[in-house]
């Protein structure tokens, strides 16, 4: 997305190679992500229909669909195929044999069942996990759900339910199913914010200003959208969106003079950092979440895309082109201790891992004169400055953003002239497509 760079004054030049080393599989347990530990062989059987409602069947097809898919994009299981798995429908640990799912082909060390119906309009689901290598040992988690029956409530209790499975074995991470990805869309004829579900389904516009509206920021408590958005007669501001009203709400720091981009939430939701060329060139500055005390806190031109150490909130990434082509650099939140991250080629978009000790950015390490743009989504360990290319496909990849599990990273990836949004686990595998519709940029994974 050089071209929406080119919006934001970071236009300079250098040439240079990188030469640090690249991390291993071990490395990755190490630096947190916990991607190189073996994965747990789990089956999901589908759920035993109970009752003559005809919403039954289409509600239970929903539901089994996405629990499956949910466990399998968790990236910590390795799912049995749903061709390898027994044909039996358990909907009780009275009538679960273990033996059937942890024998040959299925070889399952977990397996999920259950039962689901509609009865006078409410969906209830009664939800088991259990060792599949232990005969008479008790489920290790039982869950109930009693929610207003309709295919998208079916799909939300797939989603709790899959997370109570991932929190359950996976270390006590909280999982993702229930989160939301923010991302600006052009399909209704003006680039607008957009919001999907974590796996692309329910994609639907947020605003609908009939503007220019850029890097959407949702708040930690999921209440606001801090953008950035070109008003008539006005420039570039930094705009607040309240999910809660459904309306715009005022942000003064953000529209006083030059061109305001990229805002970025503290994690307890009480600052926003921001880039503003108010001064006569573009640099960071933070206000209060109402948009008031605005402060500038760097002072060397050039700097962007500012985002907050989410564990900590005691630090601050951000692009900066003062020593030539952009590069990433992190820092104390009132703008002491700047480090530069990165040392050659042009690299922007970082994002900050929830664990602290991590960042992903977009780099293109070889840029120079005549360079086709041959960006790729980068993992850094901040102690060691080491890195992990994730992506190594054709096209543009830019703008990542890490899950609240610190698992996976949503990002943008031009082909040609179309840009669409694409999820990986960190390490790269796992690709999937999200958008299809129009051009899709800049997402934004909500914290929770």
């Amino acid at each position: 997305m050089r071209a929406a760079f080119r919006l934001l004054p970071l236009l300079l030049l250098s040439l240079a190679y990188l030469s640090a080393p690249q991390l291993t599989a071990q490395d990755w347990v190490h630096t947190g992500t916990n991607l190189g530990n073996e994965r747990i062989r789990l089956a999901s059987a589908d759920f035993k229909p109970v009752g003559n409602d005809p919403q039954t069947p289409t509600l239970k097809a929903v539901f089994d669909s996405t629990l499956f898919n949910d466990l399998n994009n968790a990236g910590i299981f390795d799912m049995v195929s749903k061709s390898l798995a027994p044909q039996a429908m358990p909907g009780s640990p009275q009538e679960i044999v273990p033996a059937q799912w942890s024998a040959p082909p299925a070889d399952a060390a977990m397996v999920d069942y259950g039962a689901l119906s509609a009865d006078n309009g409410r969906l209830v689901v009664y939800g088991w996990l259990s060792d599949a290598r232990t005969a008479g040992s008790a489920p290790v988690l039982a869950m109930q759900y009693n929610e207003a029956a309709s295919e998208d409530m079916a799909r939300t209790v797939a989603h709790r339910f899959a997370d109570a499975i991932i929190s359950r074995l996976g270390g006590g991470l909280d999982g993702i199913a229930e989160t939301k990805i923010y991302f600006v869309s052009n399909r209704t004829g003006s680039k607008e914010i957009w919001v999907m579900d974590y796996d692309g389904a329910n994609q639907h516009a947020v605003t609908h200003a009939g503007s220019i509206s850029m890097s959407p920021r949702i708040s930690p408590d999921n209440s606001r959208i801090a953008f950035s958005s070109l008003l008539p007669g006005s420039g570039w501001a930094i705009r607040m969106y309240s999910l809660d009203l459904g309306r715009a709400v005022t942000f003064p720091g953000g529209a006083v003079g030059g061109s305001n981009f990229t805002p970025a939430w503290a994690p307890n939701g009480l600052k926003v950092a921001f880039s503003s060329a108010r001064s006569g060139h573009p640099e960071i500055w933070t206000a209060d979440a109402g948009g008031g005390n605005d402060h500038q806190i760097t002072s060397f031109g050039s700097d962007d895309s500012p985002c907050w150490n989410p564990r900590t909130g005691a630090q601050l990434a951000f692009v900066s082109g003062r020593t030539g082509e952009p590069q990433i650099y992190i820092m104390d939140a009132d703008g002491a201790n700047v480090q530069r991250m990165t040392d050659s080629g042009y690299a922007t978009g970082p994002s900050w891992a929830p664990n602290g000790g991590l960042l992903a950015f977009s780099w293109d390490r070889k840029y120079g004169p005549g360079d086709p743009g041959a960006y790729d989504i980068y993992v850094m360990d901040i102690a060691s400055k080491r890195w992990l290319q994730a992506t190594h496909e054709a096209g543009i990849n830019e703008s990542p953003s890490w899950s609240p599990d610190g698992r996976h990273i949503v990002f943008q990836r031009q082909i040609g002239h179309r840009t669409q949004i694409w999820s990986m686990l960190a390490d790269g595998t796992q690709q999937q497509q999200l958008t299809h519709s129009g051009d899709n940029s800049m997402p934004n994974w909500s914290w929770k």
